[in-house]
């Protein structure tokens, strides 16, 4: 029995469709794991090196991020910000973030970094209600990860001005600067020193979510595999149950 395969346009065009979708999502998954494996590279490579002093000489973010960094100053209680949207362990919560005005001897005039200064538990009946924490006074030192942002979440509608005690999804530097008319430096320090002040440091790591990126970039592999073998294998049956027919009396 002959073996025939027919061929329709519609559904070759939808399959075409699949493969190129899936080879995209794949390919872009693939760089977001590779990006996540460079970043995990340079965190292991710069986890070992000690603790860097500030100064204004080394304010390159390529050659300063994932480094740990000392700085001394004091932090400014007057501005808080409080990113939403932060969950720890699977309990919802904030970033504190708060301005650090930096004091060592070669910090230029006015000099600030926005520091994460850790986590804190969201009321579960009132969004708004922030827990109480202590701030401490004076001048004391410090020691953090040096990273470009806080990382983003997903943001729904437009963000309200930003104001001390305001609770966002997302924060720029050149934002908060704006708001606050500070200078801040272009890097920010999620803190890792314990200052006792009861906030949570259990900072998710940058390079999170490799495996993950790895496995999503697989299915879509074997969604566009998947999408050839079905057209394929479609199209031999259909032929196949035309050639089957019993064709029609020919008269004469």
């Amino acid at each position: 029995m002959p073996i025939r395969f027919r061929f329709r346009l519609i559904p070759f065009v939808v399959t075409v469709l699949l493969v190129v979708l899936g080879i995209m999502l794949a390919q872009w998954q693939t760089r977001r794991g590779d990006q996540k494996q460079a970043i995990e590279s340079k965190l292991l490579q710069r986890e070992a090196d000690p603790a860097i002093k500030f100064s204004n000489a080394s304010q390159d973010v390529d050659q300063l991020e994932f480094r740990r960094m000392a700085l001394r100053g004091e932090f400014i209680p007057g501005w808080p910000v409080y990113l939403d949207n932060r969950p720890l362990n699977g309990v919802a919560g904030f970033y504190v973030l708060m301005p650090f005005k930096l004091t060592a001897p070669d910090a230029l005039p006015d000099s600030y970094v926005l520091v994460a200064r850790g986590w804190l538990p969201r009321d579960p009946a009132d969004r708004s209600k922030l827990p109480s924490y202590p701030t401490p006074g004076g001048a004391i030192e410090i020691e953090g990860l040096a990273r470009r942002d806080f990382g983003h979440v997903l943001q729904l509608g437009d963000a309200a001005p930003l104001r001390p005690q305001a609770i966002v999804q997302n924060l720029a530097i050149n934002e908060f600067a704006a708001a606050s008319k500070l200078k801040l430096q272009p890097f920010v320090i999620e803190q890792t020193s314990n200052t006792e002040d009861h906030l949570l440091r259990a900072w998710p790591r940058p390079s999170l979510g490799i495996e993950k990126h790895r496995g999503y970039a697989f299915q879509w592999y074997a969604l566009a595999v998947m999408a050839c073998i079905f057209f394929v294998v479609t199209g031999f049956r259909r032929g196949s149950k035309n050639t089957n027919k019993p064709a029609g009396r020919q008269s004469g």
